[in-house]
């Protein structure tokens, strides 16, 4: 807990989230009463100007010019969208802060709303996250009850509504105009940019799109000023960040950390070091469009810049340790693979072009590939990152990339060798039973496509041409005389 410092955190887990009360206790709502009698619009835009508060739903762009920009627009009418839709797999840093303070994510768009010349706001909320969406909806009840949100917010003239749409999860529309396609009842696709969705976002209106852990970053900064959050961070990269910390680390789950702070603090002094006390091989952040980072880079700062020079990115956040028996190759090809099952279909370069290159990604896992697959692979994926259409294709060839970028030794292993140092890529492993066998029949009896064969009180033999790598014989082997064995495969 040394290491962290809990800004969007700061109630969860102190408060009921289920009563307003608690979070008025915790100074909850004090930032929009300040906002609302003291505060004009463009004071407001300017202080989280000041701030350096950056989005932190993975693309890092300054919130206060997307909120300045939205102000800017002139329309009758303007939206507030909350960006809840969390798709990456193992985070549920957004599910956190909307189950645990959903108030601190109200609060902050109501302040929002009145900063940009907006009356009406919407969550776009995954309904996988059912407790969220309870919560969400019993706090707007509340906050309307005690006049923070609906008509006349504290006997003012400004009004201010906010409704929760369900997604029904898919990972593209974590992508702003994806989003706001599937708000509006239509097929989640992204179109292109400009126009962007400050100009012209829902129902064609001017509209302001943050997620969660930015908005939650709002109140605060009201309160204690746009200096107080500046002097956090770095010069780039100001504030908190809230990572999923998951993978082959001792301690698992949320941690929330000062931009600047390194990598090496994360996992070893918050997270506890490596499960087994194995080393470590890489780290990776940004989910499943970000990249992989090896153990040399351990002491690096994490802020915006410093992982986008290293061939990752911040992305929402979620931060996977793999340790020294993780196969980079396998591991790419599973990032890529997801990918390939989210992608919308709707540009070419990603529908098509990611899913040639996991094929021959899955060619090099098998040992049925060559060096110019490898090289094929680099320039398909630097060809996918340069003409998707939206964010999410341009990123999807990162894992692949920067993982042969710092691993490509293990890669060549698969293609030369046809060898997985790690006993990951079951192609290319094969079980071997020694002299050690004293013939009980147990893994005959548990194999499940009788590849096994022998007499009882003799050697037995496993027909590799039927094996299908499952390692239930080794599992049940009481005198341990099956082998693990990798490279080229000879029965």
């Amino acid at each position: 807990m040394l290491k962290q410092l809990r800004i969007v955190l700061r109630n969860c887990g102190h408060i009921n989230p289920e009563r307003i009360e608690d979070y008025i206790c915790y100074r909850g709502y004090e930032a929009l009463v300040k906002v609302i009698t003291e505060m004009t619009a463009e004071e407001i835009i300017s202080v989280i100007e000041k701030s350096g508060l950056r989005g932190r739903g993975g693309g890092g762009f300054p919130t206060g010019t997307k909120w300045r920009i939205t102000a800017a627009q002139k329309s009758d009418v303007k939206y507030v969208i909350c960006n809840a839709d969390e798709g990456d797999p193992g985070a549920f840093m957004d599910r956190a802060v909307l189950e645990g303070d959903p108030h601190s994510v109200i609060e902050a768009m109501v302040i929002a709303g009145k900063a940009i010349g907006s009356t009406q706001g919407y969550i776009y909320c995954r309904a996988e996250y059912p407790l969220a969406v309870k919560r969400l909806e019993l706090a707007i009840k509340q906050a309307k009850e005690y006049g923070f949100l609906g008509e006349n917010i504290l006997g003012s003239n400004y009004s201010f509504n906010l409704e929760v749409k369900l997604g029904a999860g898919a990972f593209v529309c974590g992508e702003e105009t994806a989003l706001i396609h599937s708000a509006e009842g239509k097929r989640g696709e992204p179109s292109t940019k400009p126009p962007f969705p400050a100009a012209e976002g829902l129902n064609a209106k001017p509209t302001l799109v943050n997620n969660v852990e930015t908005y939650a970053n709002i109140s605060p900064i009201i309160l204690n000023g746009a200096d107080w959050f500046a002097a956090i961070g770095t010069a780039e990269s100001k504030g908190t960040k809230v990572f999923a910390l998951a993978g082959k680390v001792k301690n698992t789950g949320l941690c929330e950390v000062p931009m600047g702070t390194t990598l090496r603090q994360v996992v070893y002094e918050i997270g506890g070091g490596i499960q087994n006390d194995l080393g470590i091989k890489a780290i990776q952040t940004g989910g499943p469009s970000g990249g992989c980072i090896p153990a040399s880079h351990l002491d690096t700062p994490i802020d915006y810049e410093n992982l986008k020079a290293l061939g990752s990115m911040m992305g929402s956040g979620g931060m996977i340790v793999l340790d020294e028996l993780t196969c980079m190759v396998d591991t790419a090809k599973y990032y890529l693979e997801f990918t390939v099952d989210e992608s919308c279909g709707k540009c070419t370069p990603c529908r098509i072009g990611n899913m040639r290159l996991y094929e021959m990604l899955n060619k090099v896992t098998k040992g049925e590939a060559t060096l110019f697959t490898l090289n094929d692979i680099e320039t398909l994926g630097q060809i996918i990152k340069d003409t998707s259409l939206c964010g999410l294709g341009q990123s999807a060839p990162n894992p692949v990339i920067s993982a042969m970028n710092y691993f490509r030794q293990e890669f060549e292993e698969h293609v030369i060798e046809k060898k997985c140092r790690c006993f990951r890529c079951r192609s290319l492993i094969s079980y071997h039973i020694s002299d050690r066998c004293v013939g009980c029949t147990l893994c005959t009896k548990k194999c499940p496509v009788t590849a096994i064969s022998g007499q009882r009180k003799s050697m037995h033999n496993i027909d590799q041409s039927i094996c299908v790598k499952c390692g239930k014989c080794a599992e049940v082997c009481p005198v341990k005389a099956i082998d693990l064995e990798t490279g080229v495969i000879n029965d």
